[in-house]
């Protein structure tokens, strides 16, 4: 393994009355259940990343808050050998009332969609749950 790209990924961790939200996708035929947020675009600070995925997943208005944790140690992306990821997580609240759909069950998925988003109590709330190494750190720093 030589990456030689990076690859800068912004989630956020929105916290609602002793909930966290996570979002079960499929993406290049994989499923996945990851913190929401993505990939930052060149030219584009971290805040407005989170505001911009936000925006675009869940129609949502955010405000993004204090910084909760980044990796310092090399993470191959799980779709290209050739980046090195390094995800930054940010704690987030909502601006106004939810504008987003949510389901009970993973991989619910509403109509013709590839992503769901869901609602899991921080009692529950376990490692596992996530599907990326870099996610499952954090949830152990959140419980």
């Amino acid at each position: 393994m030589n990456p030689s790209i990076w690859n800068l990924r912004v989630y956020g961790l929105l916290i609602k009355d002793g909930k966290v939200l996570l979002t079960d996708e499929i993406r290049g035929g994989m499923r996945m259940t990851k913190f929401p947020g993505g990939g930052l675009e060149f030219g584009e600070s971290f805040t407005e990343c989170l505001k911009r995925e936000f925006i675009e997943e869940m129609n949502q208005e955010i405000e993004v808050g204090d910084y909760f944790y980044h990796n310092d140690f090399l993470q191959i992306s799980a779709f290209n050998p050739q980046e090195q990821l390094i995800s930054f997580y940010y704690k987030v609240k909502l601006i106004g009332d939810p504008n987003f759909l949510c389901v009970e069950k993973p991989f619910t998925f509403i109509g013709d969609q590839i992503q769901c988003f869901r609602w899991v109590d921080l009692t529950q709330f376990k490692a596992e749950d996530l599907s990326f190494p870099i996610d499952k750190i954090v949830a152990q720093l959140l419980v």
